[in-house]
């Protein structure tokens, strides 16, 4: 069965590609969640559409989310921890205490877009990216500090 893919999907293509998938993959997963729709001309038609109004969504968060960044660069965060000899954290960071510390600033961020290179388990000043976007990194410096 020929369908028309309606979001980019790793498995079989990108967006407005026709691809044959065997009838109940399309039946059965691909219509019903709404990933593709049956080749025939109308929705050829219909797909155009779409594409349009998604290349104008995606271009609005790209603008949102360069915004956002620069003012993310400008933001420090502070993380009090409880600390113990040799000033050792006990557990590590999160990137739960991080999106916390963000949330109290005003900037409501969510914790999967905090990326940690590597555990924070001593006091100091970390550079924590954000990725709010998949070309639009932020980089926010977190003070790591004694409660």
């Amino acid at each position: 069965m020929k369908v028309i893919l309606r979001k980019n999907f790793d498995q079989l293509g990108k967006i407005g590609e026709i691809v044959d998938v065997k009838d109940g993959y399309a039946l059965n997963f691909l219509l019903p969640r709404q990933i593709a729709y049956l080749a025939q001309e109308g929705n050829i038609r219909a797909l155009e559409e779409e594409k349009k109004q998604l290349i104008k969504k995606e271009a609005k968060e790209l603008e949102l989310s360069q915004k956002l960044s620069t003012e993310l660069e400008k933001v420090s965060v502070t993380i009090p921890v409880k600390v113990g000899e040799e000033d050792k954290i006990f557990g590590s960071v999160t990137t739960q205490m991080i999106a916390d510390s963000l949330k109290e600033k005003g900037f409501e961020i969510d914790k999967r877009k905090i990326e940690i290179s590597e555990p924070i388990k001593s006091l100091g000043i970390y550079s924590i990216n954000v990725k709010l976007h998949h070309e639009v990194t932020a980089v926010v410096k977190t003070w790591v500090v004694r409660e």
